[in-house]
């Protein structure tokens, strides 16, 4: 797998899933500005991916949200599990608090395996929260607040995206993922074109 591609398939999947289905009402401002970092880490290890993390926590901290609204840290090689995943975000939030950033960021977090607690595991609104690889998502603070403010009734939210993907089932998740795969195996071939045209 290239970076082109995984970066490329998280793109889609923010595109069709996360605010073409409304999952997250305040996703598509940002990503229409272009205000959303998409970062590949390569590490396979979780000591590599908590190296990235620290990285892109300081680098979201000190940039000015003009530029950068938010971050999603995508992580292909590490923590394919989801139990092991699930383990990590302990010291995900450890880390947050070690950096001085409580309060400033918050990490969210999605995963292919991605399964909410309670709920049977063949419950499609499990992909809500199910991303094309495992991904850290780093949000200001600021910003969600903001977003509490405009919508305060987030639990509704939750709700709502839950009965949208037990709406949309299985066959329709899955049709949905072959499309970012088509979207990102396209975009791919562009960029590649576009190089060689440089060339």
């Amino acid at each position: 797998m290239t970076c082109a591609a995984a970066i490329a398939e998280t793109r889609a999947w923010v595109g069709r899933a996360v605010i073409g289905l409304n999952l997250c009402p305040f996703a598509r401002a940002p990503q229409v500005k272009g205000l959303v970092r998409y970062v590949l880490c390569e590490a396979s290890e979780p000591e590599g991916l908590l190296a990235c993390l620290v990285d892109e926590l300081q680098l979201l901290a000190a940039a000015p949200a003009a530029s950068v609204e938010t971050t999603l840290l995508v992580h292909p090689q590490v923590l394919t599990d989801f139990a092991d995943y699930n383990d990590f975000l302990g010291i995900v939030e450890a880390t947050v608090e070690q950096l001085g950033l409580a309060g400033l960021i918050q990490v969210a977090s999605f995963h292919p395996q991605y399964r909410f607690a309670g709920s049977p595991t063949d419950d499609p609104g499990h992909a809500t929260n199910r991303s094309p690889y495992p991904t850290l998502h780093l949000l200001r603070e600021a910003s969600v607040e903001r977003a509490i403010a405009a919508f305060p009734d987030a639990a509704a939210i939750f709700e709502a995206n839950i009965e949208t993907m037990r709406r949309l089932g299985a066959d329709g998740w899955a049709a949905l993922q072959r499309l970012c795969r088509e979207d990102a195996a396209a975009a791919t071939a562009a960029s590649r074109g576009e190089q060689l045209n440089r060339q």
